[in-house]
């Protein structure tokens, strides 16, 4: 990798994009679900211990 120098930095253009007309709406939706799940069942029995662990599930979609 080259070592970046002032001069190629000023020599660099940059314009600004034009404005997207396609868009009906500029809407940016990005719902994020998440799900924790955990069953322990203890039924009929004296003296014992249930226990339970669960694993976290995040999900994002975003278009």
């Amino acid at each position: 990798m080259q070592e970046l120098i002032a001069a190629d930095v000023a020599a660099e253009h940059a314009e600004l994009l034009p404005q997207r007309d396609t868009m009906l709406f500029d809407i940016n939706v990005a719902p994020v679900i998440a799900v924790n799940l955990a069953i322990a069942v203890n039924a009929a029995t004296i003296g014992s211990t249930a226990s339970a662990t669960a694993l976290q599930m995040v999900g994002v979609l975003q278009h």
